[in-house]
């Protein structure tokens, strides 16, 4: 068994990206991230991607709006950072309050600005095999890993549990595509699906996003498969000193000795998600600059 260090491996993009902006002269890359209300999880991730952004050089500027934000007010505080010459990459954090069409949010912001991959034409890029847009972060996350630790998805059999326009759906059109990371054989399954288990047991790459802990058993994994586990799962733990732990959606201990590579819940898709966010902006203002836009 190979354990697949996200960890490590972000850490390695983030100083490749901080030489990068260290050598731009004048204004550097800068992230927008809007958070509505103070969801105590999405404060977390909020404050880790801020500070990601600290470490490789790139500015950030958090807009905190009340839980009260009308939908209109929201599409007019993203207009207002759309427009802004100095403002390359637009994330609002999710979830977001159930007033608010998600929707209709994600089609406001610039897609020359949707670091995240959400906008209906970012998706509709990858769909279609251009390579200019945005790729969702976490699915890019899987897929620079897989580039990192050599392994080969060219003509595989990918198995991807979960079908959520975050993870799922963008994973599986990136795996299919005709070219490099590409060319496997792809399935998906969700929580409808019937017979998970022979299919799960079929992937000799085996991706997992559906959000349940340890759901992923040691029969339901292929002797010698690569294993993805994008599930981050809080679970009561009387034996640690917070009283949970967190899990992902393979039960890692039975499952590892069975694969040839593994990603262990934390540090394994997690860090890299945000390094991949990072890179989206990076691209966003390299683009901009060479297209003519105002740095």
């Amino acid at each position: 068994m190979n354990l697949i260090d996200g960890k490590k491996v972000a850490e390695e993009i983030q100083q490749e990206l901080k030489a990068s902006i260290s050598m731009i002269q004048g204004r550097k890359p800068c992230l927008a991230v809007v958070m509505l209300g103070k969801h105590p999880p999405s404060q977390i991730y909020v404050k880790r991607k801020i500070q990601a952004c600290a470490n490789v050089g790139i500015i950030s500027s958090r807009r905190q709006l009340s839980d009260t934000t009308t939908e209109k007010e929201l599409l007019q505080e993203i207009e207002q950072l759309n427009l802004d010459p100095n403002v390359d990459g637009i994330l609002v954090q999710l979830p977001l309050p159930l007033h608010i069409n998600v929707g209709k949010v994600m089609q406001k912001i610039s897609p020359e600005k949707d670091v995240d991959g959400f906008h209906p034409i970012n998706i509709g890029k990858l769909l279609s095999g251009e390579t200019d847009g945005f790729f969702s972060c976490t699915p890019l996350a899987v897929k620079t890993l897989f580039e990192r630790y050599d392994i080969e998805v060219s003509g595989k059999h990918v198995v991807v549990f979960g079908r959520s326009n975050i993870v799922g759906k963008p994973m599986a059109a990136m795996l299919m595509q005709s070219m490099p990371g590409g060319n496997a054989t792809v399935t998906i399954l969700h929580r409808q699906s019937t017979n998970i288990k022979g299919l799960c047991s079929m992937g000799d790459i085996l991706i997992v996003a559906v959000g349940q802990p340890k759901l992923i058993t040691a029969d339901m994994v292929k002797e010698g498969a690569v294993v993805i586990d994008v599930g981050i799962n809080k679970i009561v733990d009387s034996s640690v000193s917070s009283g949970y732990k967190i899990v992902g959606d393979v039960d890692f201990d039975n499952v590892k000795d069975k694969c040839s590579f593994i990603t262990p819940v934390p540090g394994g898709v997690g860090p890299m998600t945000i390094a991949m966010l990072l890179k989206n902006t990076l691209k966003s203002y390299m683009d901009a600059l060479l297209g003519g836009g105002q740095q």
